[in-house]
């Protein structure tokens, strides 16, 4: 199928445009129209990435599917997948359909909410798929304001402060980003991504105001983007912003601010940090890894004090997202390996455990821990979900969770092993926090008399988890389905990264003095 990167990607902005232009009124079959087509376009994209999925050579480790064409002001217009991105854009076309199903009982602005998270499933498969550095900055800082909008109207009642400290962190951390990307085509004279890729940007320590820069260029490139995806990620200590966002958004919002979002500044650190700035990424390495095994372990604790399900849930999204991290800076197979499929795995369960909040808070409009209890005896099903979904995150084997975090700690054990020692705390630690949040909700006697006429899960309710217990599950007992995929193409990058750190005297004098 000709030019089916650019169908997958901007059909949903299409659907969104025909809701725009053509739908009228915000009476109920109004909103009814506006629902079902926005179902309708997210789920012909899933099935059409199914074709691109079905038609992928994991044995080329180059881009595939490349379409490229003049723009405007003389930019390209490039697109493309490989084995790292293109799990990423099926991860986004498989759960945008069972986010719209989530926000099914929305009623306020309806048309207009369906059009703004059409118009994020572009931005957001834009970013996985660009091979242009501007294509991939327009997609990359689009994305913040369909999710600006989603918090700012359809939140919580602190939303307007919620929203803009979501945007203000995130923009803010880009700004970097954009002067690094200005230097790179001053010094690489493309913008082409590819072709950067096998760019060699400077290495060679010189002194800027007074101070000597080890690595060059390529250092001050590489803290700039790390500006950007950490704060994108979000890494210890620019994580506040993500549990306000989390508590004000609403459930759809939370979904996909967890599910996908979340993973830019992962893709991000694999398709630029490393291949683009190796030396940097090399002396950066420790810096990162470290902070990522702090994050794990003060995030985990912090989960522990939450008295919000919401807060408590994001809490741990960091703390997963920090064995992300230090996966991808351990530079070898099982670490890389793993954090891509932790961030495809967190995607299905962190997903999972917001949709399971949202069942029921809209039963009770409360996200207070203590407001539960005993739901067992009036909610089974809901019991049984909720406990598969608890038992993925804390890493049961059998469950997607322990194969990304098993693999990540062997990778970060080969390349450090106090960290790997204190990020394995952490394993321990989302077994207490997410078992002491599965008891006190579900677990027990009912007592309290505003649950006993609580009613257990719809059919559309358990219809959205269904997909999502069976890849949690599939992928725990079947990780090749994703190792098979991302193999060749993780082990050409670390082929090419480790060339360069060998052709490079600086790293090569770095790895020497290493202890």
């Amino acid at each position: 199928m000709q030019n089916i990167l650019s169908i997958i990607t901007f059909l949903p902005l299409v659907a969104a445009a025909i809701l725009a232009l053509f739908l009228r009124g915000d009476d109920a079959a109004a909103q009814k129209n506006a629902k079902w087509l926005a179902l309708i376009a997210t789920s012909v994209t899933f099935v059409i990435s199914l074709f691109l999925i079905a038609q992928f050579d994991p044995a080329d480790t180059g881009f595939q599917f490349v379409e490229e064409r003049d723009w405007l002001l003389g930019l390209k217009y490039k697109v493309g997948v490989d084995g790292i991105s293109v799990l990423f854009v099926m991860l986004t076309t498989f759960l945008m359909p069972l986010t719209i199903l989530a926000c099914w009982g929305v009623t306020h602005r309806v048309k207009d909410y369906m059009i703004a998270f059409l118009a994020l499933e572009t931005l957001m498969l834009g970013v996985f798929v660009a091979l242009d550095l501007v294509l991939f900055y327009l997609f990359f800082e689009g994305g913040l304001i369909p999710m600006f909008l989603i918090i700012g109207i359809w939140g919580g009642k602190e939303r307007i402060y919620a929203a803009f400290k979501f945007f203000l962190y995130t923009f803010l951390g880009s700004v970097l980003m954009l002067v690094a990307m200005i230097a790179m085509y001053v010094d690489a004279g493309t913008t082409d991504i590819p072709s950067l890729l096998n760019h060699q940007f400077g290495s060679e320590t010189f002194s800027l105001l007074g101070i000597q820069i080890i690595g060059g260029l390529q250092t001050l490139l590489w803290i700039a983007f790390f500006a950007s995806f950490a704060v994108k990620m979000p890494m210890w200590p620019v994580h506040t912003w993500l549990p306000d966002a989390h508590v004000q958004a609403p459930t759809a919002g939370s979904v996909v601010l967890a599910a996908i979002l979340l993973k830019m500044g992962g893709y991000g650190f694999l398709r630029f940090s490393l291949p683009m700035f190796p030396v940097a990424s090399d002396i950066m390495a420790d810096f990162v890894l470290w902070i990522s095994a702090i994050a794990i372990v003060y995030t985990s604790l912090v989960a522990l004090a939450q008295e919000d399900m919401k807060k408590l849930i994001a809490y741990s999204s960091v703390a997963h997202m920090g064995y992300v991290t230090a996966g991808i800076f351990a530079a070898n197979q099982q670490g890389i390996d793993g954090a891509i499929f932790q961030m495809l795995s967190h995607g299905f369960i962190s997903g999972a455990l917001f949709l399971c909040v949202g069942v029921i808070y809209d039963r009770m409009h409360t996200r207070d821990i203590d407001a539960y209890g005993g739901l067992v005896n009036r909610m089974p099903a809901y019991a049984l979900i909720f406990m598969l979904f608890t038992l993925a995150n804390v890493g049961l084997p059998g469950t997607s969770g322990f194969v990304g975090e098993f693999l990540t700690l062997m990778g970060i054990f080969q390349a450090n092993t106090w960290v790997a020692v204190v990020a394995t705390s952490g394993v321990i630690l989302s077994a207490a926090y997410a078992l002491w949040l599965y008891r006190r909700v579900v677990m027990g006697d009912l007592i309290k008399e505003s649950l006993k006429s609580i009613t257990d899960m719809t059919r559309r309710e358990k219809a959205i988890f269904a997909p999502l217990v069976v890849m949690t599950i599939l992928l725990g007992v079947y990780p090749s389905l994703v190792t098979d995929v991302i193999g060749p193409s993780v082990e050409a990058l670390i082929a090419d990264y480790q060339t360069a750190l060998a052709d490079s005297p600086l790293a090569t004098q770095v790895a020497s003095t290493d202890p």
